[in-house]
This record gives structure tokens, sequence and C-alpha cells, in this order.
């Protein structure tokens, strides 16, 4: 059986093949950030909130919060880009300004947008790596987060902050905060990988510790069963 579905294997140079990157690379390991505080926590009452994450391959990030407690839903897509370019293979070229990323819609009176972004700064990527995620090289693999509000903005540049001034990673956060365009959903194909692929060794050796590590660093907001975007 083939290491990637039909429609994946078309377009398998933008992802770095599986097999090569497991013998050749780590995979990205986890980091304690301190627990926001102040306007990093962002509040609210509301039942349902949204931002946008962008951290290297978007199969991982979607899987992360999958798996976290009060998430509603995480959506595999493209953001910083324009509408017509929003299709994987072009994506994957680098040159339409979109990165990979990934829809969170969650519950704030179940987790707050401060602990999203602990999870997205600790677990789900290494926000230090520019224009590039573990095995996977190009600018849509940056690190961005794609702010739907004001009040997003404010407390995800507070958050970078307060990491940056506990000094616990060894180079600077290059995260990207920009407020969102627009959100394009990509393929079925790419929607809940990481739960219909765990045996993939790129999901296996690139994704599933990332999942491992949300369940380990932070058991209060870790589910066991995924949200996922379609019934399987």
């Amino acid at each position: 059986m083939s290491l990637f579905k039909p429609a994946v294997l078309a377009s398998a140079a933008g992802l770095c093949l599986a097999l090569a990157c497991a013998s050749t690379l780590a995979a990205e390991a986890a980091v304690a950030v301190p627990a926001p505080s102040g306007k990093a926590v962002l509040p609210s009452t509301a039942s349902s909130a949204t931002v946008v994450l962008a951290g290297g391959c978007f199969w991982g990030v979607q899987g992360v919060f999958q798996h976290t407690r009060g998430v509603l839903q995480a959506v595999s897509g493209y953001a910083g880009g324009k509408a017509d370019s929003a299709t994987y293979p072009m994506v994957s070229s680098g040159t339409t300004g979109h990165a990979e990323a990934v829809q969170v819609t969650y519950d704030p009176r179940k987790i707050s947008y401060g602990q999203i972004l602990q999870i997205y700064f600790s677990v789900a990527h290494d926000p230090t790596q520019l224009n590039r995620q573990g095995p996977d090289h190009g600018t849509q693999y940056r690190s961005a987060i794609f702010t739907s509000s004001n009040d997003q903005a404010q407390a995800t540049q507070a958050y970078i902050a307060q990491i940056n001034a506990a000094k616990v990673f060894s180079a600077p956060i290059v995260t990207q905060v920009a407020p969102l365009q627009g959100f394009y959903r990509a393929e079925d194909y790419h929607q809940d990988y990481a739960t219909l692929y765990p045996d993939q060794p790129y999901i296996a050796y690139n994704d599933l510790p990332k999942i491992n590590n949300l369940q380990k660093m932070y058991p209060a907001l870790y589910r066991a069963d995924p949200v996922l975007v379609f019934k399987h």
C-alpha cells in the first residue's frame, strides 16, 4: 500500500517524502512555555471564537487541536494569499503568499485564547523556525497567527513578549501576527489526516509525538477522541 493517498502523491514533493525524513531528521521537541497572564489570557463569555494558526504542515497542527478540549472544530486550509491560488498544488510552490494553516473554532468558556496560544507555541510547532518546520521548507510552512480581532492581536503580541521574557527558547520567536484576510478550506483529503493515517511514517514520526506531548503537558486539556471534520 502506498504511504500517501493518490491525491497527495501527485504533489508529494512539497511535503518531503516521509521515509527520507524519518531516517534523517528528529521530530520536533515540545518546549514548556509559561501560562498566559494579563492581556495574553483574553477571557471571554462568548460561546465560540475563531483563530487561524499556521505552524508547518497542517496535518499535525490540526491533529493537536482536534485533541484539545474546548475546541469545537479544527479545519485545515490556507491563509495569507488570495482565493484563486488556494489549492494544494499552487500553495506547495511557495509563491502564493499562503501558509498551510488551521482554522481553530473554540469555546472560550472552556478554553481561553491564551491557552490556545500556549498549546500552539509549546506543542504544535517550533516558533523559532523561519519559513520551515521540521522536514518541510518554504514560506508555506511559516509560523503565523492570523487574528480575527484587535483584541486577539494584542493578546498574541502580549503573550509573545511574555514568552520572550521567560527565555525558554534558545532562538528568537519568528511567528508572524497579521489580521486574517481570508481562510480557504483545504481539499477534503487533507482533513482529519493524522487520525486517518496514524501509521504513515510522516504522521507517526512528526505529528503523533505532538499529540502525545499535548496529553503529557496539558492533561486537563487533552481529549482522547478527536473532534473531526468528517464522520468516518
